[in-house]
């Protein structure tokens, strides 16, 4: 029998191994969520070993990656067979290896869906476990809407199955999974008023938008000379802004690599392996890294940007503090993130303490930070950073089936009506205003 040890795996083990229920757990990041499906995965494996067993799904390809190295880990005196499906891979290769029937399969759902469009041999039909990782992710609709391929790769998964699905934020989407979890499914919260570990210091940094990249480079140099053997994570809000940052602040001699959506799957990884493995002690990221990669040596989490949902907030500082360590999480929070803030201090029950800063050591950095900020963009300005963009747009759209042409004309067609609206409602308050000012006079 296998040892269980941290609380969401002692509570979430018995029933889903014991009764066969489908099971919803929620806990704080680094509380062992992975450890809770794998263990019961590779026991109910060990009794009856054939493929394919298990499916498990995760928004995004780092996080497909991570979870495949636990089950090598703790399946390999079983063993165990393992494959990875996830984008940006060749797919010819990723058929050959599903044609082998693995034990288990860990995808992202977009390239599982291509496969199982594309193909007539790739058979789920025996699977025993569908697990669902950062469940509240992959059931959201917004930026990267997961919809369809999940009805894809549900109508390919037999009814009678166990479901498993894992999040360390609850959501109304994850609380309306009744759907997917049919088996008498067991739920169980983390109950906590701080939804932040206590081995997590949090503080933020009050600064005027035109000086934040003056505080981060402010703020590195202070943490290398204080404690040379840290390592940083930086969150920012676009892939743009992450390549440029981290331009920056190699031109500051700072080791720093970057982690988007916009990279390469090879560069990931590598960019990835090399933070892990402290070849770079800086790692700057969009929140491609906020979901559940376990990188254990992070000591300090720096917010380039204030997160504009509260959840966003916790997966990213979440990767700080693991596993009872201690870390450090800092926001960088400008004149219009006030409220943010609050709609953060609010939802994790805690209130974020000032971080101290000696402001007259910032601006005697701020022109040389800004002249070098500026000469980065110009830089990346002269690539053909923004067209990689619009191509794999214009590929997503057509994988959808639709016109990327036909979509280009439909958003301009809804800008200039949003235009125009905005226009008819300015017209509208003026002439609001001069009858309330001819009135009062």
């Amino acid at each position: 029998m296998i040892m269980l040890s941290s609380f969401i795996r002692t509570k979430c083990f018995p029933p889903v191994f014991h009764t066969g229920r489908d099971c919803m757990g929620c806990a704080k990041t680094g509380s062992g969520k992975t450890a809770a499906f794998v263990l019961p995965v590779l026991q109910k494996l060990s009794e009856d070993p054939y493929g394919v067993f298990c499916l498990v799904l995760t928004p995004t390809r780092e996080l497909a990656f991570q979870i495949a190295e636990q089950f090598r880990a703790l399946g390999k005196p079983l063993g165990l067979k393992d494959c990875i499906i996830v984008g940006g891979m060749d797919m010819v290769t990723q058929g050959l290896e599903l044609s082998k029937k693995p034990h288990v399969v860990v995808a992202t759902p977009g390239r599982l869906a291509d496969h199982i469009r594309s193909s007539d041999t790739i058979s789920l039909n025996r699977i025993q476990f569908l697990i669902l990782d950062e469940a509240d992710r992959l059931l959201e609709q917004g930026c990267t809407d997961f919809t369809k391929d999940l009805e894809v790769i549900l109508s390919a998964v037999p009814a009678k199955r166990q479901t498993l699905l894992f999040s360390a934020t609850l959501t109304d989407t994850l609380q309306q999974l009744q759907s997917i979890a049919t088996n008498r499914p067991f739920f169980w919260e983390h109950k906590s008023e701080v939804q932040t570990v206590e081995e997590l210091d949090q503080r933020f940094i009050l600064t005027p938008e035109k000086v934040k990249d003056a505080y981060l480079v402010h703020l590195i140099q202070k943490f290398q000379d204080e404690h040379d053997d840290w390592s940083i994570m930086i969150f920012t809000n676009t892939c743009k802004n992450c390549q440029i940052l981290t331009m920056m602040l190699r031109e500051f001699n700072f080791p720093t690599i970057s982690l988007h959506s916009m990279m390469k799957q090879r560069q990931r990884f590598a960019n990835l392996a090399k933070f892990k493995s402290n070849v770079f002690k800086i790692l700057i990221a969009t929140d491609v890294a906020a979901r559940g990669l376990d990188i254990p040596t992070v000591q300090v989490v720096i917010n380039h940007n204030t997160p504009g949902l509260p959840k966003i907030y916790i997966h990213r500082v979440g990767r700080t503090a693991r596993a009872g360590r201690n870390g450090v999480a800092i926001t960088l929070v400008t004149q219009y993130d006030i409220h943010l803030i609050s709609a953060i201090e609010e939802q994790i029950q805690a209130k974020l303490s000032e971080f101290p800063v000696e402001e007259k050591e910032v601006l005697k950095i701020l022109t040389q930070v800004n002249v070098t900020r500026r000469q980065c963009e110009i830089r990346l300005e002269s690539t053909d950073f923004d067209e990689k963009k619009k191509i794999n747009k214009r590929k997503q759209m057509i994988l959808e089936g639709k016109d990327p042409d036909l979509e280009e004309k439909r958003k301009h067609e809804q800008e200039k009506i949003r235009r125009q609206k905005k226009k008819q409602n300015r017209k509208e308050a003026k002439k609001r205003s001069a009858k309330t000012t001819a009135v009062d006079s």
